[in-house]
């Protein structure tokens, strides 16, 4: 009896190479094909059709610069985002906008504030005129009459002076309060792209927060308008990045970009 070579003690054939056994049943040492319609061990698994595709084991993902909604206002790494929510991630307005939007509005309130005071002024003036019309008959009941004619008419057009100025201050609420209340943002922020909305909510302020936002510069201009123009400068002074200034922080809002 004789033995083979040693390497090949079983006698096959060298320089084949050797098939796996049938039956689909997989052989020691060939890799293993995953039965039809079942996902192997290692291989991606293919969702079927119609169906969406399952995340994986771990964590998921979320897209670059955009976080999960969330209760309030969520700060995201002090980027100018904020998740707010009701909006998702919306970018913070930022102060160049806010202060120009302003500035807008100051252009709008100067010009009624000039057509006002400018028909007030037409007014004074034209009483001055009719005392000059009395003449010089000093003592003569037609110069008493035109004299007594003449004080009235300018009592009515000092009241009526004051009068156009505490209408232009009752226009001046309304349009602050209300626009911002109601829609969230005055003409000049509708031109810049800014809106102001309730921190906790994302919706428009609302009456009682418009109006505690509006107040408090009204208040501040009592110091010799130094108080509005810390008001309007107080979100350079807000550590929370969140952009807010003393009335925003009194009344629950932020300011974000449109």
């Amino acid at each position: 009896m004789s033995f083979g070579d040693p390497n090949n003690p079983y006698g096959q054939p060298q320089g084949q190479p050797q098939q796996p056994p049938q039956g689909g049943q997989p052989g020691y040492g060939y890799p293993q094909q995953p039965p039809q319609g079942q996902p192997g061990y290692g291989y991606p698994q293919q969702a079927p059709q119609g169906v969406p595709p399952q995340q994986g084991y771990g964590y998921p993902q979320q897209p670059a610069g955009q976080m999960p909604p969330g209760p309030g206002g969520t700060l995201q790494a002090n980027n100018g985002y904020i998740n707010v929510a009701g909006l998702g991630t919306v970018e913070l307005a930022t102060m160049g906008r806010r202060l120009g939007a302003r500035a807008l509005d100051a252009v709008a309130y100067g010009i009624l504030y000039f057509i006002f005071s400018a028909i007030g002024l037409a007014g004074l003036v034209g009483a001055s005129e009719s005392i000059k019309d009395c003449g010089t008959n000093y003592g003569t009941p037609s110069y008493d009459a035109c004299m007594t004619d003449a004080a009235n008419a300018s009592v009515g057009i000092v009241a009526a002076f004051f009068g156009a100025i505490a209408l232009f201050a009752l226009i001046a609420l309304l349009y602050e309060w209300l626009m911002v209340s109601i829609w969230g943002a005055t003409l000049g922020k509708m031109v810049l792209g800014v809106k102001v909305v309730k921190e906790g909510t994302g919706q428009a302020p609302g009456l009682g927060a418009g109006f505690i936002r509006w107040i408090i510069p009204m208040v501040g201009s009592l110091f010799c308008g130094l108080g509005t123009l810390l008001v309007y400068l107080s979100p350079f002074f807000d550590n929370s990045g969140k952009l807010q200034g003393w009335h925003d922080r009194a009344g629950g809002t932020i300011v974000i970009k449109k």
